[in-house]
């Protein structure tokens, strides 16, 4: 079976309706989907691996363990680790890992963690901050570099961004307007690149665990499929050319994270961020499905807008489940019991939840169109 149909597989299970199976899929789809970031693709072994942890056959431990065996041949491992297979294999095999686990430390040092346990062995001092200055020519740039992070100033600089962001209040401003601030913190970590090398796939997975702590998940859909997007939205968002009149734009940045974590409809077409992209580009290329997301996307930015991170997390869960219990609501969000109450209070003052149903058999019922 070739590659991309064996990947197509892992769809089914999204929509599965088991308990676990559907977390499992969405997590190996956003590791194995971030690969593409540097043009690397899983080996058929993998996916193989990945199905049947899904399906509850094998654990997770149970894979990094075959994956050792698999590449203790000599003849397999020299040509994964030529062609790059064998590093997208142990790095997907490790994403994972780490979507699976709850613990999460907001702090410069989580970043190095994540690096190195990504690529320990792979990269050379994976998880230690890189000691000199580079610059990486980026084709959406016409071959230009954005000005990365001096290698002297890397925890200063990423100390200073951590504890301005944890000073930011996200209690009174609107699930939009967070996604907005939340852009252009995880743009400003990665523009630092603290590391040699990595340092996107580093920067995804630290920004899911982040968004896993406002209660937030993020649509497999959007690193399956679109995590090369993603890299080149963070490099239109550092890069300024004042003498071409090309500005830092966040716009692109954002469209990717409210079709992440909203799941609203957007053109994430990596051409348009090219840098003469506005000059070159043809009106009929904008097809009416664009015109058609961009209505969806005024439309639900309109309706999120009158909700809080907080209020959103909860009807992101109780849109996915409307039998959900407070106790779960609790759990998934790690929100305290009387604020999750205080939430729903809210939510239903505004007119936008209402519950029906028994007492012991009720439903939550979302007044909101395109969430």
């Amino acid at each position: 079976m070739a590659y991309e149909d064996r990947y197509k597989e892992f769809e089914q299970y999204l929509t599965s309706g088991e308990p676990g199976v559907e977390e499992r899929a969405r997590n190996w789809s956003i590791a194995i989907g971030l690969q593409d970031v540097d043009g690397l693709k899983p080996s058929e072994f993998l996916l193989e691996q990945a199905k049947a942890n899904i399906e509850g056959r094998i654990s997770s431990a149970d894979v990094g363990r075959r994956l050792e065996e698999y590449y203790s041949q000599k003849s397999i491992r020299e040509k994964a680790e030529a062609d790059g297979t064998l590093q997208a294999d142990n790095v997907s095999d490790r994403i994972n890992l780490l979507l699976e686990e709850k613990a999460f430390t907001f702090s410069p040092m989580e970043l190095s963690r994540i690096h190195g346990f990504l690529f320990k062995g792979i990269i050379r001092n994976a998880g230690q901050f890189r000691t000199y200055n580079i610059t990486k020519n980026q084709w959406i740039l016409d071959g230009e570099s954005i000005e990365y992070g001096s290698a002297g100033s890397l925890m200063k600089l990423l100390t200073f961004d951590f504890s301005e962001e944890k000073k930011f209040d996200y209690s009174t401003i609107s699930s939009v307007e967070a996604i907005k601030h939340i852009s252009r913190f995880i743009s400003d970590i990665w523009q630092i690149h603290a590391f040699v090398e990595g340092n996107t796939r580093t920067t995804a997975v630290f920004l899911i665990k982040y968004l896993r702590s406002f209660g937030f998940d993020v649509n497999n859909e959007s690193f399956e499929k679109h995590s090369w997007f993603f890299r080149n939205a963070l490099v239109r968002s550092q890069y300024e050319n004042i003498p071409k009149g090309i500005h830092r734009t966040f716009e692109p940045l954002e469209r990717f994270m409210n079709f992440a974590v909203f799941g609203i409809p957007a053109d994430l077409r990596n051409r348009t961020l090219h840098i003469r992209w506005e000059e070159s580009k043809n009106q009929n290329d904008v097809s009416g499905a664009a015109k058609r997301q961009n209505d969806v996307l005024k439309t639900s930015k309109g309706m999120t807008e009158k909700l809080t991170l907080k209020e959103m997390a909860v009807v992101r869960l109780i849109t996915a489940d409307p039998k959900i219990s407070i106790a779960s609501l609790t759990t998934k969000t790690g929100l305290s019991r009387r604020t999750i109450d205080r939430t729903i209070a809210i939510l239903k003052e505004k007119g936008l939840l209402i519950r029906e149903g028994a007492k012991n058999n009720a439903t939550w019922k979302i007044q909101l169109i395109n969430l």
